[in-house]
């Protein structure tokens, strides 16, 4: 890793020559054989892969180190250890996810994903995470929704965090090069290969070109478009996915997104909390829905799974009791877990108690009120996930900015699995295609006149003073997206979503940044631009599924469409966004041996 600094009267040693396309701007250069955008799991399980074998990357992350979004990924990470139930196995873990992900998942991504993820667990185990175990000593497993076994490995309900703990003292020991609080704003490219990224110093706004033959997205998702989110407002805003769509790659499943059935209800626990996740463990571990009414409502939804039905089913059906006026007076349902004894809750969910004991509520003994929540991204870059290409050469994707493993529906705990199992599958991957320990050849002229294209363009955005805050944009982008684009959908709402899109989009012209590029309203003006592509993907596809799947629903075509079994891909096109369609391969023999049993989760042996 070389980077060049700035000289002692201020100019660039090398860089900030004046170009064609306006005046002189400076940057630091940084050259590096791999470039990781993305601290989190994923990008962290990448960048040991790549030391394992011997390539130095540079991993990039836009929080202080070890502070991404896994962190909040709460309940659990999947595997079939059978440490409870010894029957399971890899191939009924592929053939839950497939089913609930309604057969257009991938299937190599899910095969490899459930096939490695046992190694992925004892691996973790020995670098230090702290499992819940058994009396015997085995790592605990517990129950997720729509999963036909105890397959869910868990550190009480702070599983993300402890995971990326572990990670992160895993890079560290390998002495892996981290870089925080710098976003990538465009990636290099000529559409056939990437050369690099140029970004910004969140600290010190200073800008930055990364020059480099291999860059790994791992930026996350999308689910933060939407008003109500689990995520933190500034991240899953979809720079992944549109970073990727810009260079030049393909996106795919973008109307698949995921409402977690148990969100905060804002109204009643304060705004700062809106939207934020109740964790599935809850669920798993016992909790019950209740309506206003105390009605436990899954009875008539999913009498045989209850509240472990897949989170679309669930979601739809509290959706259903506030629309029918069953719902709380703050627009909720109830989650009660208070007949279960009061030391097991702490034991089992000592995180949720002592959130809600913050706010007042001791949920030994009262419920929690919860609403659904946007919370994953099901679509992302189309990639192939043996490797993580995507098609561009030198570009690689992986976590949640991609698609692929979960099809229509995910299943809880398996976000945390993809990013380990896929994630390992290409650090090993990458490594392959170094040549050498520096970038092979000087950065192309044509690529270092975008880079400082980019950058000026930057500095015009820090400059702008029109009337539209970034904020205020985000957020009526958010209303929209929950109004046509939400858990209930029809094509008249989303023709309607795309006209006001378009408004949106107008209004963009006259935004204003309050600050320098060190402030929020900058980074959220950046972010903006990428929310606008991804939400515009995601409601083309949605109006283009004219079926009901897994968390898509639409209210205008209720069912399951069989000749519908494709995948929606998106690409950028000499004219905007271009959607085509693809086929679904079959799984293999084993998994659809497993998939034929029908295996399933009785959810009676928690009563």
């Amino acid at each position: 890793m070389t980077p060049q600094k700035p000289s002692a009267d201020g100019e660039q040693a090398v860089d900030g020559r004046a170009s064609d396309a306006g005046p002189a701007v400076d940057y630091e250069t940084v050259s590096v054989p791999v470039l990781v955008v993305g601290a989190g799991a994923a990008g962290a399980r990448v960048a040991i892969g790549l030391a394992e074998n011997g390539v130095e990357p540079l991993v990039i992350g836009k929080r202080d180190h070890g502070d991404a979004h896994t962190t909040w990924a709460a309940g659990g990470i999947n595997a079939s250890l059978g440490s409870l139930d010894p029957e399971d196995d890899w191939t009924i873990h592929a053939a839950d996810t497939l089913d609930e992900g309604h057969f257009i998942n991938d299937p190599k991504a899910v095969e490899l994903t459930a096939k490695h993820m046992p190694d992925r667990i004892r691996e973790l185990d020995e670098w230090g995470m702290p499992f819940d175990r058994t009396e015997d000593g085995k790592i605990n497993q517990r129950y997720f929704g729509a999963q036909s076994f105890r397959r869910t490995c868990f550190v009480g309900d702070r599983t993300g965090e402890a995971m990326l703990d572990t990670l992160v003292d895993k890079a560290q020991s390998l002495g892996i090069p981290y870089r925080d609080n710098v976003m990538i704003t465009r990636l290099l490219s000529d559409g056939d290969r990437v050369y690099g990224a140029a970004g910004y110093d969140m600290e010190s706004g200073e800008f930055i070109l990364f020059e480099s033959d291999h860059v790994v997205l791992a930026a996350g998702g999308s689910s933060a478009l939407y008003n109500r989110h689990s995520s933190r407002d500034e991240e899953n805003n979809g720079d992944g996915p549109a970073l990727a769509l810009q260079a030049g790659a393909s996106l795919m499943d973008m109307e698949f997104v995921q409402f977690h059935p148990t969100g905060m209800v804002g109204d009643r626990y304060g705004e700062d909390w809106d939207g934020r996740l109740v964790t599935e463990a809850v669920r798993g571990e016992g909790g019950r829905l209740l309506n206003a009414d105390g009605e436990r409502f899954m009875e008539e939804y999913s009498p045989d799974q209850m509240e472990l039905d897949a989170r679309d089913v669930v979601a739809r059906a509290i959706a259903q009791e506030l629309r029918e006026g069953r719902g709380t007076e703050n627009g909720g349902v109830y989650l009660d877990i208070s007949h279960r004894d009061d030391e097991y809750i702490k034991s089992r969910l000592p995180r949720m108690y002592e959130r809600f004991m913050d706010l007042g509520v001791d949920i030994t003994e009262k419920p929690m009120e919860v609403a659904p929540t946007a919370h994953y991204s099901m679509g992302g870059v189309d990639i192939d996930f043996e490797t993580g290409e995507t098609g561009v050469g030198g570009l690689y994707a992986v976590g949640e900015t991609v698609a692929g493993v979960h099809g229509a529906n995910r299943l809880g705990g398996n976000s945390l699995a993809e990013t380990v199992a896929i994630g390992a599958l290409v650090g090993d991957h990458v490594a392959t295609q170094v040549t050498s320990g520096e970038r092979d050849g000087a950065l192309p002229d044509r690529q270092r006149t975008i880079a400082e294209r980019e950058f000026r363009s930057l500095r015009e955005l820090e400059a702008s003073d029109g009337d539209e805050t970034p904020e205020e944009l985000l957020a009526d982008l958010g209303d929209l997206l929950w109004e046509h684009a939400g858990i209930l959908r029809n094509e008249d709402s989303l023709s309607t979503g795309l006209a006001e899109l378009r408004d949106l989009r107008e209004r963009r012209g006259n935004i204003g940044v309050d600050g320098d590029r060190t402030s929020l309203s900058f980074e959220l003006a950046v972010d903006l631009s990428f929310s606008l592509t991804v939400a515009e993907a995601l409601l083309l596809g949605a109006r283009e599924r004219d079926e009901s799947r897994g968390a898509h629903y639409r209210t205008d075509a209720p069912d399951v469409d069989p000749e519908w079994r494709r995948n929606i891909l998106v690409a950028q096109g000499d004219t905007g966004l271009e959607l085509t369609t693809r086929g679904v391969a079959e799984p293999s023999e084993e998994v659809s041996e497993a998939v034929d049993v029908g295996y399933e989760l009785d959810y009676h042996h928690l009563e």
